[in-house]
């Protein structure tokens, strides 16, 4: 394998189809310190597709770590200004932004749940405006993901270091399609396999849908009434431009009625948050709220989430993804909820996309809450999807259409 070659063509990929860099257009980078070398990469691309100046914002989850152990709880009640501030200024300015995400799931094993709990509130806080503008998509935004040495063992403990690390690479360049003589062309195919699914959810207009599998979900979602079927590819709000927010993608995804959720939800694969994995966990909803929940495996995290703000009593995102998928078929669990939300339906605890709702980018909070739009300063996918769920679609006529049998589309 040539990484650099790949690392080149998939910085590319990212650039020029994630984020779609104009002419002129500033470029703002999130990564961790290990993948310096790939934001090299990124920044030149950039440059040699028309961005005029790239700002890299490097962490340090090592760092993060050492600070968790030992600096006091009061400290994580208190977020960065100037962190935030730069977020934010870039967000007003409509630069692009890259976040690559590649955490070690197991980092904060060990750590107070306080401290974690209240650095995540503080962080959510602080960058509440950066993070609503980001859900309007009022600016260009692409979240993916490159392997790292801890990451990479964790999914594959079997094998040493380099081989482990070598091993997550050639699967996320599968994955991503940058093995294809032209990776950009491969995904504008793959967008369009994607947009037929799309125009067939938006032209039914479901009320709601049913999801039933042998795990014990049995869960029905309202769905937002003026709702929009979104997925492979979003745009600007203002400017119409197009981007991908999440390389890969492999889902459709709407917009729940926050008021209009009953039944349980299982999860299908764990659920990495913060350093710590939730595993084997269900929720229980009722009138759009959770009433019970439960897990195996770090369940205080769980209730943490589900107590974070009001709004992560409820829902901000239903998605449809095949259990025939790259992703899934790869048989692997990756412990990234980027990566592990692409092999399987999911729903999002926490905040909605007022994207999936026609003229929602327009609209105030009162309207988007009067619409259904559930409000929270968090969004966290988890995954329940699995090999005989049935997915059906529900009008307000009565009518019953099977969109999922055996975990995959039959529409």
């Amino acid at each position: 394998m040539d990484l650099d070659l790949n690392l080149k063509k998939y910085a590319e990929l990212i650039v020029k189809k994630g984020v779609n860099i104009q002419k002129g257009q500033e470029l703002l980078i999130s990564c961790p310190v290990e993948c310096s070398n790939f934001a090299h990469f990124l920044t030149e691309s950039a440059y040699n597709n028309g961005a005029s100046f790239v700002t890299v914002m490097y962490s340090d989850e090592e760092i993060d770590r050492i600070n968790f152990l030992h600096a006091n709880v009061k400290k994580f009640e208190e977020y960065p200004e100037w962190k935030a501030e730069a977020k934010l200024t870039h967000a007003k300015m409509k630069s692009a932004y890259i976040s690559i995400y590649a955490e070690n799931p197991d980092n904060l094993l060990g750590v107070d749940d306080d401290k974690i709990l209240a650095f995540s509130k503080a962080s959510s806080m602080a960058n509440k405006e950066s993070m609503e503008l980001s859900m309007k998509n009022y600016f260009a935004w692409c979240v993916v993901a490159l392997p790292t040495k801890k990451w990479a063992k964790k999914i594959f403990p079997h094998l040493n270091e380099s081989e482990a690390l070598n091993k997550l690479y050639d699967y996320i360049f599968k994955i991503n399609r940058v093995y294809e003589d032209n990776p950009v062309k491969a995904w504008e195919k793959h967008q369009k396999e994607l947009n037929k699914r799309l125009d067939f959810l938006n032209k039914a207009k479901f009320d709601k849908l049913i999801f039933k599998n042998s795990l014990g979900t049995d869960l029905t979602v309202g769905l937002c009434k003026n709702h929009l079927w979104c997925g492979g590819g979003d745009v600007t709000m203002e400017n119409n431009i197009p981007f991908i927010a999440n390389i890969p993608t492999e889902e459709v995804y709407t917009l729940p009625d926050k008021n209009r959720i009953d039944g349980k939800v299982v999860s299908s694969m764990p659920l990495a948050y913060n350093g710590n994995v939730i595993e084997d966990f269900y929720i229980i909803y009722k009138d759009g709220k959770a009433v019970d929940f439960g897990a195996k495996k770090n369940e205080k995290t769980l209730k943490n989430i589900l107590n974070f703000d009001e709004g992560t009593k409820s829902l901000g995102e239903v998605a449809l993804v095949p259990f025939d998928s790259p992703i899934s078929n790869l048989k692997t669990l990756f412990y990234n909820t980027l990566y592990d939300e692409n092999a399987s339906c999911h729903l999002a605890i926490g905040r909605g996309y007022p994207a999936c709702l026609t003229g929602g980018g327009e609209m105030g909070k009162e309207e988007l809450d009067e619409a259904g739009l559930n409000e929270s300063m968090e969004h966290i996918d988890f995954m329940f999807g699995t090999n005989d769920l049935t997915v059906t679609g529900v009008k307000e006529s009565g009518e019953k259409t099977e969109i999922f049998k055996n975990g995959n589309f039959v529409i």
